[in-house]
């Protein structure tokens, strides 16, 4: 009976143990509706037998370019982002402390011996601190995502969304993007670069037995989080 309420017991503290790990994000899967391109409903037009293949939403005036203006337009983003991070911090303190008690004096002003020994008493402390701690972070991402035009905003600047995956033999790798960019900041060949993208949010990150190769186990997450209180 003692080993099975052991059991029972064991049982129940790896539960808890598993209940007060981090919850697991949910997978992430492709085609997600919050990275899908927009597609414009043009207004139905009454069609006139003339012959003529000319459609005014379509049509470009004589000083248009190529370059994304409209809901639905593609445009290349050129991811070049490198950031670096760095940061030090040294302490140091130190303490010193000293008391002295000069001899019990008795009658007559003479010291009070005991075994041939005047009674005194004298203190010292010392105390010290050193600290040093460094940090340093860097990060580089370099290529390229086309994405779509999702809105126009009211001052004519684009919000633009989208995702790329790329299937490996291991699994999957995607990148996706969204953000406010601003005609003006497009080049010639419907560009621009992934610094001048606003409330830019970039992700990049794989599926498969790669990217689950680099997570922890549930119990390495429970000693890391903050229910572990050592």
């Amino acid at each position: 009976m003692g080993s099975i309420m052991r059991i029972l017991g064991l049982t129940v503290a790896l539960l808890i143990i598993g209940g007060c790990a981090s919850t697991s994000e949910p997978p992430v899967q492709a085609n997600d509706p919050s990275f899908a391109p927009v597609i414009p409903d043009y207004p139905r037009e009454t069609v006139v037998e003339d012959g003529s293949l000319f459609r005014s939403h379509f049509a470009n005036n004589l000083y248009s370019d190529v370059t994304a203006r409209r809901v639905g337009d593609i445009i290349t983003v050129t991811l070049s982002e490198n950031t670096q991070a760095s940061k030090s911090a040294d302490t140091s303190t130190a303490k010193d402390s000293n008391v002295n008690l000069n001899p019990i004096t008795g009658l007559a002003g003479q010291a009070i011996n005991i075994g041939g020994e005047s009674i005194q008493l004298g203190i010292s402390s010392s105390r010290d601190f050193s600290g040093d701690a460094t940090a340093n972070q860097s990060n580089s991402l370099n290529g390229a995502i086309s994405v779509t035009v999702v809105d126009v905003l009211p001052n004519s600047n684009l919000v633009i969304r989208g995702e790329k995956w790329l299937t490996l033999n291991q699994g999957d790798e995607y990148i996706r993007l969204t953000g406010i960019i601003r005609p003006a900041d497009i080049s010639p060949e419907n560009e621009i670069v992934s610094t001048k993208v606003a409330n830019a949010r970039i992700q990049y990150s794989g599926t498969g037995s790669f990217a689950r190769a680099q997570e922890k186990g549930w119990l390495t997450k429970f000693f890391d989080s903050a229910w572990w209180p050592l």
